[in-house]
């Protein structure tokens, strides 16, 4: 393995990233963020680590879920505390499912940048290269706006860094109090379609109850009124990722700096390509798509690339086939980690193997494939022996209509109502509690049945 630098990735091939066509402009914005502090710290993304090495050996479990690209005109205060507000109510649901801490990280506070299955799209006949983004372009379809502009890398950052200060308030200052927390989720299963989840509600109603008989609340134990809350997203532009990227004087060891989890895509995960040789180089922790084309040689390679010392905690698989195709995919990458004794956290992204166009032309993604995915993920799981340790969903806190099914059966004709994500559909509010509670299901069977095992 060669001495990394943190300009190493710019001699290697580059995918899905653009050609700015003033370079000038392009290293004035490089160096302006390079004298920007971080968005975050070396001691946040250590803590992240070993919350994610728990979860790799089931004492935890990762709830990762947010935006699938942060837009400009969308920022606002609101949306963020509605995203958060359901990350805490699934992450509740999801605690009492695996008895396990849960691992919350968003998709938040950098996801601005998207990799595009073509260059360039067509419209009416008229060609121009595709949105990547609002931190690279613009979603109006006009030469102009599609020009990427660095300039925007600026207003990412400022957006970023805003986004972090709320988050940061919101875990420490009362918003996240365990017993509002639930009084919001009570509130969803009071629907007549919810009945099946009342009795999961109730036990958690009856633990919170217990513990303040006790005398262990908000008041006593902080642990119960403030969380941990990370932040993610692909590490897709690295002109912007390099340029926040710190050295850590604690450790000696490079910080990306631009959010406490970066990952891989499943575009750009060539082991010999830039994205791969820059995060190879950072403490962060690392997330790494695998889409149904991983070989077992590029994952055995991405293996000893990305964590060569075998850390737990350090590389995060997350699993997108697709309903339907785990089976045929998730085994033989399973069996390729045990082979090599690859510590790693098995994550299922059940969103974007399961992206249809419907009959009124929206993106969309069914409910119930979603869920379909996530259930394979576990029973696969449970058949090869190893740990299922978290999910990744594309999700929003406000009550959009992107996605089919869910409680309350929403249609393709529905799509129109609140259509508003800019790539691809989101899970709305009650999709996503709808989620956790499904998920929490198989969590408490999984944990059931360890327990017979030992046991017996």
């Amino acid at each position: 393995m060669t001495e990394w630098q943190k300009t190493g990735w710019r001699a290697k091939e580059r995918v899905q990233m653009p050609d700015y066509p003033d370079a000038g402009a392009l290293a004035r914005v490089e160096e302006r963020l390079r004298q920007y502090p971080p968005l975050v710290f070396a001691g946040e993304a250590r803590r992240l680590r070993r919350a994610l090495g728990a979860a790799s050996r089931g004492e935890a479990f990762l709830l990762q879920g947010g935006d699938c690209a942060e837009a400009f005109d969308q920022f606002s205060a609101d949306a963020i505390r509605d995203t958060f507000k359901v990350m805490l109510q699934m992450a509740m649901v999801l605690t009492y499912g695996a008895k396990v801490p849960v691992v919350k990280v968003g998709r938040m506070a950098g996801q601005f940048a998207k990799p595009r299955s073509a260059p360039t799209e067509v419209v009416e006949g008229v060609e121009l290269p595709s949105y990547r983004g609002d931190i690279v372009n613009e979603l109006a379809f006009t030469p102009e706006a599609r020009i990427p502009a660095p300039e925007k890398m600026l207003q990412a950052y400022t957006q970023a860094a805003a986004t972090l200060n709320l988050l940061r308030a919101f875990s420490t200052g009362g918003y996240a109090d365990m017993h509002q927390v639930h009084q919001w989720t009570l509130g969803f299963t009071e629907s007549e379609k919810a009945a099946r989840y009342r009795e999961m509600a109730s036990h958690i109603a009856d633990a919170l109850d217990f513990m303040k008989a006790a005398g262990v609340d908000s008041d006593s134990a902080h642990t119960l009124r403030s969380v941990d809350f990370y932040t993610s997203h692909e590490g897709l532009l690295l002109e912007y990722e390099e340029a926040l990227t710190r050295l850590d004087s604690t450790s000696g060891k490079w910080l990306a700096g631009s959010g406490h989890m970066l990952w891989i895509g499943d575009r750009t995960r060539q082991p010999d390509g830039a994205h791969v040789e820059f995060l190879r180089g950072v403490l962060n922790p690392i997330g790494l798509k695998c889409g149904p084309t991983m070989t077992s040689d590029d994952l055995k390679r991405l293996l000893a690339t990305l964590n060569p010392d075998n850390e737990a905690g350090r590389l995060t698989l997350i699993a997108r086939f697709g309903a339907g195709k785990v089976g045929e995919n998730l085994p033989r990458l399973i069996r390729t980690v045990e082979e090599e004794g690859a510590n790693v956290l098995w994550v299922c992204d059940p969103m974007h193997g399961n992206t249809v166009k419907s009959a009124t032309g929206y993106k969309t993604r069914p409910f119930d494939a979603v869920l379909r995915e996530v259930q394979e993920f576990f029973a696969i799981h449970r058949a090869e022996g190893t740990i299922p340790g978290g999910v990744h969903f594309e999700m929003t806190g406000q009550d959009v209509t992107e996605c089919t099914g869910g409680m309350r059966a929403l249609s393709e004709e529905s799509l129109s109502d609140r259509y508003h994500t800019a790539c691809d559909p989101r899970l709305n509010a009650s999709q996503s509690l709808e989620l956790a509670f499904l998920v929490a299901e198989e969590l408490r069977g999984l944990r059931d049945r360890m327990a017979e095992a030992q046991a017996v």
